[in-house]
This record gives structure tokens, C-alpha cells and sequence, in this order.
């Protein structure tokens, strides 16, 4: 009876230290959390969550570069798990000594890396291997399809002024997007850059001789974009480049999709969809 009552406050122990009440500061994470099984025990994320849909009726936090402090410390978190990049925000909650986990997840070993931490402060490791195995047997399905294909020489637009072909900013070598275009049987047209994202010029992007243009230049918060939208980007590609071989092609592509820029638990559902642009006759029925 004596063993018996010792493990149960252990237990009873080991729960009360389990973080129940869990603040995300970054899209990436909130899925990271929901992805774990730990849903229930979110109580803010920020203002650019919108998957899975029921974290829209979460407390919000305020943006991912400004949070507001007050409605943080008003939810009573016992964890806020962050990005290493959150420098004074990792600072801030310390200060009012809310535990924190931060993380960083720029590439796809970073995502495995921030999962099993996530899932070992909060007692779901088992979780983390399951969800691991299935974004690796996902990224592998895609490669294999696009085994033997031709290596498409591919841009991808994160930024660029609106309504024009000007001021882009592309991915680069370190980013997880790099690492699911070559998945998807393509190749970064500028992959050898030093930064994540970098600033292309007009000359640079001409140089580039694109074979995919995949562009989410103006519309990284996806919510509202139209069809109509879409279209009007595709065809600012065909005004601006139209001898360019994607363009020529019907390669050019305008894309509003969290996968794309969340790199979290869904990144084999972004490869699929990078191998249906790069190479859609390895999808056609």
C-alpha cells in the first residue's frame, strides 16, 4: 500500500510539472503543438495561426514580431515555446519567469530537432518519433516519384513589390524550401547564395533561365487571396518574362498556402505540391 500511494504522488508530481498551459509564438510551432496532440493545452497563439482551423478560436497573442506581454501574462502559461530568433521576447518572459523552450527550425533537420524537444518538455516523445517517421516516409514518397525526371531549374518568390517584377527576394541554400524543391526533382536556381533568402536583381533573375517560376511574392498571408489574384500574378510573369523557358512553359505558377512558408509538421504535403509544379506530367493520371 505504501509503494502504491509513493507512485501515485509521483505521478500526481510528474503532471503538476507537465506543462498544461502552452503559448506558441510563431505559425510554425502552433503546428508543431497541434501535430504532437497538444491542442488542448494551447491557450494563445499569434494573429498569422490559421492551421489546424481550430486555432482560430485560441487567444491570440498579438503578431509574430510583436506580442503583446499583457495577454500573455493574462493566459498564465506555464511554457511559451518560441524561436531562437526571439532574442528580447525570450528575455521578457524570464524576466516575469515564464518557462521557456526556444527553437529553430530553418531547415528540415531543424524541424525534427524542434519536434523532439517540444514533445520531451511536455512528456509526448512518443508522439514526436510517430510524427517524424511520417514526414520522412512523405518526403520519401515525393522523391521517389520524382526519380529519373529532369532536374528543373526552379525560382521560388517570397517578396517582391506588388503588382510588378521588381525587388524580389527568392529562397536560398539554407532554407527548408531549398531542401523539398531538390526532393521534388528540382534545382534552386540560387542555391548557391549565401543567405536564406536573398535579394535578386533583375539581371540575376534573367541570368537564372528559369525552368519553374513559383511565386508567393505578395501573398505570404494567405488568408483572402483570390483566384483572381492568382491570375493576375501569372500574368504579370507573362508580360514581364515572356521568353523565359518556365514562362514558355506554362510553368509560372502563384501560389497562397501556409505549407509553403510554415516549415512545420506539413512539409511532405509542401514537397507533393512543389512535384505537381515542378513536374506535373509525374502526376497526371
Amino acid at each position: 500500500m505504501r509503494l502504491l500511494v509513493l507512485a501515485l504522488l509521483f505521478v500526481a508530481t510528474a503532471a503538476a510539472q507537465t506543462p498544461q498551459r502552452i503559448v506558441s509564438a510563431s505559425p510554425s510551432i502552433t503546428e508543431m503543438l497541434y501535430s504532437l496532440g497538444l491542442g488542448d493545452r494551447v491557450v494563445g497563439v499569434t494573429e498569422y495561426c490559421h492551421f489546424p482551423p481550430e486555432v482560430r478560436d485560441k487567444a491570440k497573442i498579438g503578431s509574430y514580431l510583436n506580442p503583446s506581454m499583457e495577454t500573455i501574462v493574462a493566459l498564465q502559461p506555464d511554457l511559451a515555446v518560441v524561436l531562437e530568433e526571439h532574442g528580447a521576447l525570450v528575455d521578457q518572459l524570464k524576466r516575469i519567469h515564464v518557462p521557456v523552450l526556444a527553437v529553430q527550425h530553418n531547415d528540415v533537420a531543424g524541424i525534427y530537432a524542434s519536434l523532439r524537444a517540444i514533445a520531451a518538455r511536455t512528456g509526448v516523445e512518443s508522439a514526436a518519433a510517430k510524427r517524424i517517421s511520417e514526414i520522412k516516409s512523405g518526403l520519401s514518397a515525393v522523391k521517389a516519384k520524382a526519380e529519373g525526371l529532369p532536374s528543373r531549374k526552379t525560382i521560388f518568390v517570397i517578396g517582391r513589390t506588388p503588382n510588378t517584377i521588381r525587388d524580389l527576394v527568392c529562397v536560398g541554400r539554407g532554407s527548408f524550401l531549398n531542401e523539398l524543391i531538390e526532393i521534388a526533382g528540382g534545382r534552386n536556381a540560387f542555391a548557391e547564395t549565401i543567405a536564406f533568402y536573398p535579394r535578386i536583381s533583375r539581371e540575376e533573375l534573367l541570368a537564372g533561365d528559369a525552368e519553374v517560376v513559383i511565386d508567393m511574392g505578395d501573398m505570404s498571408d494567405t488568408d483572402g487571396v483570390t483566384e483572381e489574384h492568382r491570375l493576375s500574378v501569372i500574368e504579370l510573369w507573362r508580360q514581364a518574362f515572356p521568353d523565359m523557358p518556365a514562362v514558355r512553359a506554362d510553368r509560372a505558377y502563384a501560389v497562397a498556402d501556409d505549407r509553403f512558408v510554415v516549415p512545420g509538421p506539413r512539409i511532405a504535403e509542401a514537397a507533393q505540391l512543389f512535384l505537381e509544379m515542378i513536374h506535373p506530367e509525374a502526376v497526371k493520371p
